[in-house]
């Protein structure tokens, strides 16, 4: 095994306990321990001494990117400080895991990838909710080809709710709409299409009724991938009557799911209709430390690659370009 890895946490707001969050799950693992903690809030440190064991805190990026102590730092901030955080991070010779989004751009995530490329630093996104145990089942039972080739992935989150007045719902600050559970429903449409190159992105965006925050109400992305297969990824505040969270057809069959514990599948059984409910699996959040451990101490593969993370952030904010300029526009990575 390796020396200790030790890690620097950036950002411990109080919101969704968070910074604990990922503090505790890296402590947990053998062969890495946070040593540092930096907030501009004084009682935001104070809290992260009470809650991790042993730590520096910092309330200065500077300060706390000039311990050579600290390996790596995992970027906790609001979304529109992803990127130059991250950035100042990794020319620090500091790798770096970001909570998702990975940031605003296409542009942000490629400078990223570049730097870290570069430098041989650690790049990668806290997209855990591939451990969902409502996605997983879904994507297993995807896999084992059970309603043929998928050529159609409708996925839509959302109902009539006014945003709350805080950063989440500040557009410069969240990059909008699509960048919180959107970043999610993103994620795991591509992943549940992996393989397929992606073609062309439209994006239809609705600003109509909470005009008292600056998030749009709506965001849908129609994503055309090759041989024609397309998905349409819709969050939306403003829908009074809402859809199935997943609406897959296949070949063969297709499946429904309203987010009830389970999944209805519909196929034949040698010519015979066969309808089905699959339950989830359990959820397993915490195996995403570990396997990054894994992959830090033991060479094993990264789980999400930041090239995964950069097409989720590619079709979002192609999906903005393209509801501005009225059409469909190609993509630049497939």
């Amino acid at each position: 095994m390796a020396k200790q890895i030790n890690w620097g946490i950036i950002g411990y707001g109080g919101a969704f306990n968070m910074g604990k969050l990922h503090g505790e799950s890296v402590n947990s693992c053998q062969g890495m321990k946070v040593v540092a903690v930096c907030d501009i809030d004084p009682a935001r440190t104070e809290a992260a001494k009470r809650e991790l064991p042993d730590i520096t805190t910092y309330n200065d990026v500077g300060e706390m990117l000039a311990n050579k102590d600290i390996d790596n730092i995992i970027n906790i901030l609001p979304h529109n400080l992803h990127y130059p955080i991250s950035m100042e991070c990794l020319k620090a010779g500091k790798g770096v895991v970001l909570e998702k989004p990975m940031c605003i751009t296409t542009q942000e995530a490629t400078d990223m990838i570049e730097l870290a490329k570069k430098k041989g630093l650690l790049l990668t996104v806290f997209h855990n909710r591939r451990h969902d145990g409502d996605y997983m089942a879904v994507k297993e039972f995807l896999d084992k080809g059970i309603i043929g080739e998928v050529f159609r992935v409708e996925a839509f989150m959302g109902g009539w709710n006014r945003p709350g007045k805080w950063w989440r719902s500040d557009k410069a600050i969240s990059g909008g709409n699509f960048y919180d559970w959107g970043a999610h429903q993103v994620d795991w449409v591509l992943n549940f299409l992996a393989g397929r190159k992606i073609r062309s992105v439209t994006g239809f965006f609705q600003k109509r009724v909470w005009m008292d925050v600056t998030n749009e109400d709506e965001t849908q992305a129609i994503v055309r991938f090759d041989d024609d297969v397309v998905a349409d990824i819709t969050i939306s505040q403003i829908a009074k009557v809402g859809k199935p969270r997943w609406r897959i057809l296949g070949t063969k069959g297709a499946i429904e799911d309203r987010w009830s514990g389970s999944f209805k599948a519909y196929t034949d059984l040698k010519g015979y209709p066969a309808e089905m409910e699959v339950r989830y699996k359990q959820s397993t959040w915490n195996e995403w430390y570990p396997n990054l451990a894994a992959h830090l101490l033991k060479g094993k593969p990264l789980e999400v690659k930041p090239e995964e993370a950069r097409r989720v952030i590619m079709v979002i904010e192609y999906a903005e370009r393209s509801a501005k300029e009225g059409k469909s526009l190609e993509t630049p990575f497939d």
